[in-house]
């Protein structure tokens, strides 16, 4: 009897103890209004395996080596890559697709981007520096530099 007794009183300390214990802090939740995109890109056709990704942030800009000029591009534009103006070159007509997509939030808004460019170059003049994860070999011709 003494036993059970003393072993319902050391699950009662236990549960007490338990109850009163203070929880450990939260991790804090990105702001609202944070500015942020998964991009991807994947080079070549539908089964290609070639895919880069990177987690792109607005505060401070981070994410790929353009990230600065791509977060001031999409800000221009409140986060809609459709809407980043057009660059100024011709690019040469040679099928190399390019598959990209953008997912994230904006000022709050959901951002669900995805396109397939004819090339590189295309991507480039139609996006600015938004998917601009790594930097280009300058020696292929038509890629903007």
């Amino acid at each position: 009897m003494k036993k059970t007794t003393l072993a319902l009183s050391g699950t009662l300390i236990a549960a007490a103890a338990l109850l009163t214990a203070t929880p450990a802090p939260a991790l804090p939740l990105p702001s609202p209004a944070a500015n942020w995109l998964y991009l991807t890109v994947t080079d070549g056709d539908v089964g290609s395996r070639d895919i880069r990704g990177t987690l792109l942030t607005c505060d401070p800009p981070k994410g790929h080596a353009r990230a600065a000029m791509a977060c001031s591009q999409l800000a221009a534009v409140q986060g809609d890559v459709d809407r980043i103006p057009p660059g100024d070159v011709f690019c040469p007509m040679i099928y190399a697709p390019v598959k990209v997509s953008a997912r994230g939030e904006w000022n709050g808004r959901q951002i669900d981007y995805s396109r397939t460019f004819a090339n590189n170059c295309d991507l480039e003049a139609r996006t600015g520096q938004v998917f601009a994860l790594v930097d280009r070999d300058s020696s292929v011709p038509g890629l903007p530099r």
